[in-house]
């Protein structure tokens, strides 16, 4: 051969091999996760250096297998039987060495195993196997593997150089998604940690409860708290509005500052109007001197307007201007008195039926539901019934200087089944009472009231049939309105809505004597 052809030959394996590499580059380039591009690395192999078949092998550190993690020339099913030990066949010593190996005739090589079944026993006659490991330092993550037909022209040694470099770019392309995975990794354990820190930043110390409706009421707390937006918090009685108020102010800018509280539906409202105002000396009977209202105590903090549902309307028109114009006068007083306080309002009524009826005004409404916080009650946070329960027995414990070491499982039965009307305080009475009670450091269903009490636990099962209980409850309503006419069957028929001959029939199945239930002279 020519000097200047072998040269040209040469020039165009470079430039071949670098447009080969060239594309793998890219197609690596085009996605952080390998599963996406390593079939089209093989498919650019197979185009570009005539490769019959060709693998992806990858270790498992975890079961120590060796893979098919994508594959050229392969079924489905050949590729799920493509499974190696290290050491075993070919592949397995090739991760294990981490050195390439180059088999000329697959029929020839003991060591070939063929675990795929891919190739018929006339080809392996003629295939070359080359196999190289993907590796990264010292570290061997798999193999690249191609068979090709054999030919003298051929030259495997300039392959396994080739493929080399091709799982050298393979390698830095797995580092790259191991990378990319560790910080995802890493990002995902510091946002759960932020969140961890600010839930616990944000979870109110006085509140109990972990239940997916109050994490909610905590979330709106760490939202609204270090402003001065006026607050609205709804809910029934004995949920505990007062601690989501003082959650609020004592994890605001105002901590240091007053906390005022007002019941409104406790003032009589010949007073409430002097108790949220002040008033000056003489401006009523028994004002003997000048005294400062709620608001004006308040400066600078906030004051929590408690059962705001229930004040006058007259109160409700005075109150509007300080939330309008942020002043007020005393009562008897013509100083105007700026007001820089937070208003927390509270109540357990229906402001929006208030409002249809007349009785609450409409602009005041506006004003107090800026953002509105709804406590929810005792029976839609079943999983923190028991928290609390145990939160109150320790602190009654410590009140009665007696110790509780557990709750039994029936008295647990007995809290988790009933419907709680009175919501937490409820709760927390039953409790004190139970701690009370207790003698044996542990409180019973038989220490908790009788309207906590179930069938089982009190003893009064119900033992007979529904036809026998609907026929000893009708006996009982014929008995009392027989009783009630004074033994008339007419007119305690008339009572029970049933005719005279059935009011007959029934007092004969009964047995029931009229007669006994006529008043004596």
């Amino acid at each position: 051969m020519a000097p200047e052809t072998a040269v040209n030959i040469q020039v165009q394996r470079e430039v071949k091999e670098l447009s080969l590499l060239f594309a793998i580059s890219q197609t690596l380039d085009r996605s952080i996760d390998l599963r996406d591009v390593v079939a089209s690395v093989l498919e650019l192999m197979a185009s570009h250096m005539g490769m019959m078949r060709g693998t992806i092998t990858l270790l498992n550190r975890d079961t120590g297998e060796i893979l098919i993690e994508a594959a050229h020339g392969l079924s489905a099913q050949q590729r799920q039987r493509g499974r190696y030990r290290l050491g075993e066949g070919v592949t397995g010593q090739v991760v294990q060495s981490g050195r390439p190996m180059v088999v000329e005739h697959i029929s020839n090589e003991p060591q070939f195993l063929d675990r795929t079944g891919a190739r018929s026993k006339m080809e392996k006659k003629d295939i070359s196997f080359i196999c190289v490991p993907i590796k990264l330092g010292n570290e061997v993550l798999g193999a690249l593997s191609a068979d090709r037909l054999f030919a003298n022209s051929v030259n495997l040694a300039e392959d396994v150089r080739l493929m080399s470099i091709i799982a050298n770019m393979i390698a830095q392309a797995l580092q790259l998604r191991r990378e990319v995975l560790e910080e995802q990794e890493r990002l995902r354990a510091e946002n759960m940690r932020l969140q961890e820190s600010l839930k616990d930043r944000f979870h109110p110390a006085n509140i109990i409860g972990r239940s997916k409706a109050m994490l909610a009421v905590y979330d709106l707390i760490a939202q609204v708290c270090q402003g001065g937006t006026t607050v609205l918090i709804r809910g029934e009685s004995g949920t505990g509005k007062e601690l989501v108020a003082h959650a609020i102010h004592y994890n605001s800018l105002r901590a240091s500052k007053p906390f005022i509280k007002v019941n409104c539906a406790a003032l009589p409202e010949s007073v409430i109007e002097s108790e949220l105002f002040g008033h000056e000396k003489g401006s009523f009977t028994g004002a003997l001197q000048q005294r400062k209202g709620r608001f004006e105590l308040a400066h600078g903090g906030t004051i929590f307007l408690d059962e705001v549902g229930d004040l006058s309307p007259a109160t409700q028109v005075k109150l509007l201007r300080v939330l309008q114009e942020r002043e007020f006068e005393r009562v008897g007083g013509s100083e105007t008195i700026k007001s820089d306080v937070r208003v927390i309002a509270a109540t357990n009524r229906d402001l929006e039926k208030l409002l249809q009826a007349g009785i609450f005004r409409h602009d005041l409404y506006y004003r107090l539901n800026v953002f509105p916080i709804h406590v929810p009650p005792l029976r839609e946070r079943g999983s923190d019934i028991l928290l609390l329960a145990n939160h109150f027995s320790e602190k009654f414990s410590r009140a009665n200087n007696k110790t509780i070491r557990r709750i039994s499982t029936p008295a647990i039965d007995m809290l988790m089944s009933y419907h709680w009307p009175g919501n937490v305080r409820e709760l927390e009475n039953y409790i004190e009472r139970a701690v009370i009670l207790s003698s044996d450091e542990v409180i019973h269903g038989h220490h908790l009231p009788p309207t906590l009490q179930t069938a089982e636990a009190s003893g009064t099962v119900h033992q007979g049939t529904l036809a026998s209980t609907l026929e000893n409850l009708e006996r009982e309503l014929i008995a009392e309105a027989l009783k009630n006419s004074r033994g008339n069957r007419a007119s305690a028929s008339r009572a029970l809505g049933i005719s005279e001959r059935l009011m007959g029939l029934r007092v004969t199945k009964y047995g029931i004597d009229p007669k006994r239930f006529r008043t004596k002279k």
